[in-house]
């Protein structure tokens, strides 16, 4: 599947959230950026890692007037542990059977110590309050992708 193309209206969604609440893309539109990231699994390092630099840099992220959705196949107990461990203090949402990550091009076959096997492929999106495609992170640093977030956003 191929990516969203940049100015265009980004993918509808409407999925789960850690405390099983609905969260729908739309409902932003008018009132914040969205930085829409996915992520191959909650609790892994290289996820920890990423999920830790935004949630320190939520306060410069705010001021930007962006809110941030973390989107993986995990379900909603894992979200909860997740959260809860690392203190996140962003969305995170369950898209189990993948749907957004079709949406958004991000579904695709991936290579592990010699394996390979269908998963998310890290990247972000970054959505205009206007409801349209602004950038796409196609190679996301996890150690750095706050701050590669920060200089991406306009202040």
């Amino acid at each position: 599947m191929s990516l969203p193309r940049i100015g265009r209206i980004a993918p509808a969604f409407a999925l789960l959230n850690q405390d099983g609440e609905k969260v729908v893309l739309k409902d932003f539109r008018g009132l914040k950026n969205v930085i829409l990231y996915f992520y191959p699994k909650a609790m892994t390092p290289g996820c920890t890692v990423q999920a830790c630099g935004i949630r320190d840099s939520k306060r410069k992220l705010s001021r930007r007037d962006s809110v941030v959705l973390g989107v993986s196949i995990d379900p909603v107990k894992r979200l909860v542990k997740f959260r809860e461990k690392e203190k996140l203090n962003f969305h995170l949402l369950s898209d189990e059977d993948h749907s957004v990550a079709d949406k958004y091009g991000v579904w695709g076959l991936k290579k592990f110590m010699g394996r390979e096997y269908m998963g998310i492929n890290r990247m972000t999106f970054i959505i205009g309050k206007d409801g349209k495609l602004k950038h796409i992170m196609e190679k996301v640093n996890t150690k750095t992708h706050h701050e590669d977030l920060l200089a991406i956003l306009p202040d």
